[in-house]
C-alpha cells in the first residue's frame, strides 16, 4: 500500500516553498499509520487478547470462589483485572509495532526521501513519537477500560466485582492504559537507535520483558535495577497492597514507579533525536 511520505504530504497541503510545520509532519504520519490495516488488525487482536485474558482470569477465580459473604465489601483483585501474561503480550506488540514506526523507513529507504523534506531530524523523530503516543494511548484507554469492566462483569456472578471509583482502581486503570504508549515509545526510541528490524524487535523485548526478570529483589543495588524497569514499574501501580513487614525482598514505591513511567521514553527518545542528527542515513 502507497503512504504519503512528509515531502508528499507537504505538497499535497500547497505550503510549497516554506519549510514543512511541525503539524504537517504529525499529519504526515498518522496517514501512513492508518493507511496501513496491519496496524488497526494488530491493534484489534492484542485488544481481544488481553480483554479475553481478564474474561479468563475472572471466570477461574469464580471457580475457586465460595461467594462473597456479604459482611464486607469485596476486594479489588488487580492481576484479575489486569492480567500479567494479557499485558506482557501488550508490552511486546505495543514495543514492536513503536520500532516498525522507525525500522520500516530505513529498510525500504523511505528515510532518505523524508530527511531531504525534513532536514530537522530530531524533529521528524518528535513527530514520529507524538503520533505512534497518541494511537497507543487511545488504544490502551480502551483496553485497559474494556479488561477492568468485562472482568467485573464476570466476578459479579459472585458478588465480587467492584466499581471504577473502588480505592486502587483508578491507579491501576491509568498505569494499564499508560503501559502501552510508553512501550511504543520506548520500542521507536530503540527503532531509530539501531536502525534493524530483527535487532530491535529483540532488543524490545529484551528491555521490557527480560530484563526485569535478570535481577532479583533480595539484594538493594539489583532490586533497584529491577524497580527501574518498566515491568517492574506496572506490577507496583496496579497491586493495591503494600510491602510486608516480614518480606525479605525490596518493593517499590508508587512514587518510584510513576517516576520510571516518566523517564523512560524521553531518555529513550533523547538518544535517538542525538543519534539520528549525527549519523548518516
Amino acid at each position: 500500500m502507497t503512504t504519503l511520505s512528509p515531502s508528499t504530504a507537504y505538497l499535497s497541503s500547497g505550503r510549497t516553498g516554506q519549510p514543512p510545520r511541525f503539524a504537517d509532519l504529525i499529519r504526515s504520519e498518522w496517514i501512513k499509520t492508518r493507511s496501513l490495516r496491519s496496524t488497526w488488525w494488530t491493534i484489534a487482536l492484542i485488544g481481544l487478547f488481553v480483554i479475553g485474558s481478564a474474561a479468563v482470569a475472572a471466570t477461574a477465580n469464580n471457580n475457586l470462589a465460595d461467594g462473597h459473604s456479604g459482611q464486607q465489601p469485596p476486594a479489588f483483585q488487580p492481576f484479575t483485572a489486569f492480567p500479567a501474561t494479557g499485558y506482557m503480550m501488550l508490552m511486546v506488540v505495543a514495543g514492536a509495532m513503536g520500532a516498525l514506526g522507525a525500522v520500516s523507513e530505513y529498510g525500504n529507504g523511505m528515510i532518505r526521501t523524508t530527511t531531504v523534506a525534513v532536514p530537522a531530524r530530531g524533529t521528524l523523530v518528535l513527530a514520529k513519537a507524538v503520533t505512534t503516543a497518541g494511537l497507543w494511548a487511545a488504544a490502551g484507554t480502551v483496553i485497559s477500560l474494556g479488561s477492568f469492566l468485562t472482568s467485573q462483569a464476570i466476578l459479579d456472578a459472585e458478588h465480587a466485582g467492584v466499581p471504577l471509583t473502588h480505592p486502587g482502581v483508578p491507579r491501576a486503570l491509568a498505569a494499564s492504559a499508560l503501559l502501552a504508549p510508553l512501550c511504543a515509545l520506548v520500542g521507536l526510541g530503540l527503532g531509530f537507535l539501531l536502525r534493524h528490524g530483527a535487532a530491535t524487535m529483540i532488543a524490545s523485548t529484551f528491555v521490557l520483558l527480560i530484563l526485569p526478570t535478570l535481577f532479583s529483589t533480595s539484594t538493594r543495588w539489583s532490586a533497584t535495577v529491577n524497580h527501574s524497569t518498566l515491568m517492574a514499574a506496572w506490577n507496583r501501580l496496579v497491586q493495591n497492597w503494600g510491602p510486608s513487614p516480614d518480606s525479605l525482598a525490596f518493593m517499590p514505591t508508587v512514587p518510584g514507579s510513576w517516576l520510571v513511567y516518566a523517564l523512560w521514553p524521553p531518555v529513550t527518545l533523547a538518544l535517538a533525536v542525538v543519534l539520528v542528527r549525527r549519523r548518516d542515513v
